[in-house]
Protein backbone atom coordinates (compact mmCIF):
# COMPACT_ATOMS: atom_id res chain seq x y z
CA UNK A 1 0.00 0.00 0.00
CA UNK A 2 1.25 3.53 -0.58
CA UNK A 3 2.20 5.69 2.24
CA UNK A 4 1.75 9.62 1.17
CA UNK A 5 5.31 11.07 1.69
CA UNK A 6 5.68 13.11 4.63
CA UNK A 7 6.22 16.42 2.73
CA UNK A 8 4.88 17.40 -0.21
CA UNK A 9 6.97 16.41 -3.59
CA UNK A 10 7.19 20.05 -5.80
CA UNK A 11 7.09 19.13 -9.46
CA UNK A 12 8.79 21.37 -11.81
CA UNK A 13 8.07 21.66 -15.57
CA UNK A 14 10.46 22.74 -18.14
CA UNK A 15 8.77 23.61 -21.29
CA UNK A 16 8.41 25.87 -24.32
CA UNK A 17 5.89 28.43 -24.22
CA UNK A 18 4.64 26.96 -27.34
CA UNK A 19 3.45 23.53 -25.50
CA UNK A 20 1.39 25.44 -22.86
CA UNK A 21 -2.09 23.77 -23.73
CA UNK A 22 -0.17 20.03 -23.66
CA UNK A 23 1.48 21.31 -20.04
CA UNK A 24 -2.21 22.33 -19.05
CA UNK A 25 -3.49 19.10 -20.03
CA UNK A 26 -0.71 16.87 -17.84
CA UNK A 27 -1.57 18.94 -14.73
CA UNK A 28 -4.52 18.37 -15.07
CA UNK A 29 -3.76 14.52 -15.06
CA UNK A 30 -1.66 15.12 -12.21
CA UNK A 31 -4.97 16.89 -10.24
CA UNK A 32 -5.27 13.27 -8.21
CA UNK A 33 -2.22 13.81 -6.71
CA UNK A 34 -2.31 16.63 -5.89
CA UNK A 35 -5.77 16.19 -4.44
CA UNK A 36 -3.93 13.79 -2.63
CA UNK A 37 -1.81 16.16 -1.11
CA UNK A 38 0.84 14.28 -2.54
CA UNK A 39 2.59 17.17 -5.22
CA UNK A 40 2.65 20.60 -6.34
CA UNK A 41 3.33 21.79 -9.18
CA UNK A 42 4.97 24.78 -10.45
CA UNK A 43 5.96 26.87 -13.99
CA UNK A 44 6.97 30.42 -14.94
CA UNK A 45 3.33 31.14 -15.76
CA UNK A 46 2.07 31.56 -11.81
CA UNK A 47 5.10 34.06 -11.61
CA UNK A 48 3.47 37.44 -10.53
CA UNK A 49 3.64 40.80 -11.91
CA UNK A 50 6.49 42.64 -10.52
CA UNK A 51 8.77 39.49 -9.83
CA UNK A 52 12.00 38.97 -11.10
CA UNK A 53 11.06 35.72 -13.46
CA UNK A 54 14.64 34.41 -13.41
CA UNK A 55 15.57 34.15 -9.54
CA UNK A 56 11.79 32.35 -9.48
CA UNK A 57 12.66 30.10 -11.44
CA UNK A 58 15.97 29.20 -10.72
CA UNK A 59 14.48 29.19 -6.81
CA UNK A 60 11.79 26.63 -8.18
CA UNK A 61 14.54 24.47 -10.38
CA UNK A 62 16.89 24.25 -7.50
CA UNK A 63 14.47 22.89 -5.17
CA UNK A 64 11.59 20.64 -6.77
CA UNK A 65 11.97 16.96 -6.35
CA UNK A 66 11.05 16.43 -9.88
CA UNK A 67 11.89 18.26 -12.94
CA UNK A 68 9.91 17.36 -16.02
CA UNK A 69 11.44 18.34 -19.05
CA UNK A 70 8.35 18.32 -21.65
CA UNK A 71 10.10 17.45 -25.08
CA UNK A 72 9.58 18.89 -28.31
CA UNK A 73 10.95 20.87 -31.05
CA UNK A 74 10.40 23.90 -29.44
CA UNK A 75 11.65 22.70 -26.04
CA UNK A 76 15.37 21.46 -27.89
CA UNK A 77 14.96 24.95 -30.13
CA UNK A 78 14.60 26.95 -27.15
CA UNK A 79 17.97 28.18 -25.36
CA UNK A 80 16.87 29.11 -22.12
CA UNK A 81 15.04 25.95 -21.84
CA UNK A 82 18.13 23.79 -23.15
CA UNK A 83 20.76 25.80 -21.75
CA UNK A 84 19.52 27.02 -18.37
CA UNK A 85 16.75 24.18 -17.55
CA UNK A 86 18.34 21.29 -18.47
CA UNK A 87 21.54 22.08 -17.79
CA UNK A 88 20.68 22.71 -14.09
CA UNK A 89 18.20 19.77 -14.69
CA UNK A 90 20.97 17.52 -15.48
CA UNK A 91 23.10 18.60 -12.55
CA UNK A 92 20.86 18.02 -9.67
CA UNK A 93 19.75 14.97 -11.07
CA UNK A 94 23.77 13.36 -11.57
CA UNK A 95 24.12 14.89 -7.64
CA UNK A 96 20.98 12.78 -6.75
CA UNK A 97 19.21 16.11 -5.58
CA UNK A 98 16.37 15.66 -8.06
CA UNK A 99 14.49 13.12 -10.49
CA UNK A 100 14.57 14.13 -14.42
CA UNK A 101 11.96 12.69 -16.08
CA UNK A 102 11.69 13.60 -20.37
CA UNK A 103 8.01 13.63 -21.35
CA UNK A 104 8.18 13.35 -24.91
CA UNK A 105 5.26 15.38 -26.29
CA UNK A 106 5.80 15.93 -29.44
CA UNK A 107 7.74 13.88 -32.54
CA UNK A 108 11.07 15.07 -32.37
CA UNK A 109 14.66 13.86 -32.60
CA UNK A 110 16.05 13.54 -28.94
CA UNK A 111 19.11 10.93 -29.20
CA UNK A 112 22.17 12.24 -27.37
CA UNK A 113 20.35 14.91 -25.67
CA UNK A 114 21.89 15.18 -22.18
CA UNK A 115 18.63 13.18 -21.06
CA UNK A 116 18.95 10.67 -24.20
CA UNK A 117 19.87 7.81 -21.20
CA UNK A 118 17.28 8.87 -18.71
CA UNK A 119 13.75 6.83 -19.20
CA UNK A 120 11.03 8.66 -20.87
CA UNK A 121 7.37 8.84 -20.58
CA UNK A 122 5.19 7.80 -22.22
CA UNK A 123 5.78 4.20 -22.62
CA UNK A 124 8.18 3.45 -25.34
CA UNK A 125 8.65 7.18 -25.55
CA UNK A 126 5.98 7.40 -27.61
CA UNK A 127 5.24 11.08 -28.32
CA UNK A 128 1.78 12.23 -26.58
CA UNK A 129 0.64 13.85 -29.88
CA UNK A 130 1.31 10.38 -31.88
CA UNK A 131 -1.56 8.38 -29.80
CA UNK A 132 -4.81 8.11 -30.94
CA UNK A 133 -6.12 8.95 -27.20
CA UNK A 134 -4.00 11.89 -25.58
CA UNK A 135 -5.90 10.83 -22.30
CA UNK A 136 -4.41 7.63 -22.39
CA UNK A 137 -1.12 9.06 -23.15
CA UNK A 138 -1.43 11.70 -20.24
CA UNK A 139 -2.70 8.96 -17.87
CA UNK A 140 0.18 6.53 -18.78
CA UNK A 141 2.58 9.80 -17.75
CA UNK A 142 0.40 10.48 -14.78
CA UNK A 143 0.77 6.69 -13.32
CA UNK A 144 4.67 7.06 -14.39
CA UNK A 145 4.95 9.77 -11.87
CA UNK A 146 2.65 8.47 -9.06
CA UNK A 147 5.35 5.50 -9.53
CA UNK A 148 8.59 7.49 -9.03
CA UNK A 149 6.65 10.06 -6.10
CA UNK A 150 6.15 6.38 -4.80
CA UNK A 151 9.92 5.82 -4.63
CA UNK A 152 10.53 9.14 -3.63
CA UNK A 153 8.49 8.42 -0.35
CA UNK A 154 9.58 5.10 0.50
CA UNK A 155 13.61 6.15 -0.06
CA UNK A 156 14.02 9.68 0.54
Amino acid sequence: MFTPPTEIIEVFFSYAHEDEDLRDNLEKHLSILKRQGVITGWHDRQIVAGTEWKGKIDEHLNTASIILLLISADFLASDYCYDVELARAMERHEAKQARVIPVILREVDWKGAPFGELQPLPRNAKPITNWRNPDAAFADVARGIRKVVEEIATNP
